[in-house]
């Protein structure tokens, strides 16, 4: 009894892998100043609000971050991390321009609060290269690129 209120209480992410001319959508994160610096990538995402369901959070989430249209395949991965669950379609493209989003961490430019969010395409070959986060989903699209690119 515990343990199912414990996981309905998890916060459920909700993001979506889109490939994009050669590579990845990802938004590229800074945070910290000098010695406490940060930055890593992660994939398009957010949390999912009461009422939505997982598939309709991620195409919210990634029309708030990224201003663009995906549609979602059928290719889901999901998983815990970070104290959440975490799940990670995998989509195609459909309409809009990269970096139009107006969700409040795109548009609120308040560094301190949030950081950078700096939405970005990072090509195929160098996925390995980034500090792509969190780390099983960087294992999963390395693991599956074939995969991912044939479906999105």
């Amino acid at each position: 009894m515990i343990i199912e209120k414990i996981k309905e209480q998890r916060r459920l992410r909700c993001s979506a892998i889109v490939p994009y001319n050669d590579g990845i959508i990802v938004i590229q994160r800074i945070k910290g100043k000098g010695r406490e610096k940060r930055e890593y990538y992660t994939i398009p995402g957010g949390a999912k609000e009461e009422g939505e369901t997982i598939k309709e959070a991620t195409i919210r989430e990634v029309k708030e971050e990224l201003g663009i249209d995906i549609e979602l395949t059928n290719i889901v991965y999901m998983f815990d991390a970070n104290d959440q669950t975490q799940y990670f379609y995998v989509a195609r493209y459909v309409d809009g321009e990269i970096g139009t989003g107006q969700g409040e961490e795109m548009t609120n430019i308040d560094y301190e609060k949030y950081g950078e969010y700096n939405p970005m395409v990072i090509k195929k070959e160098d996925i390995k290269n980034i500090n792509l986060l969190p780390l099983q989903i960087k294992e999963i699209i390395l693991r599956d690129m074939e995969r991912i690119f044939q479906n999105g």
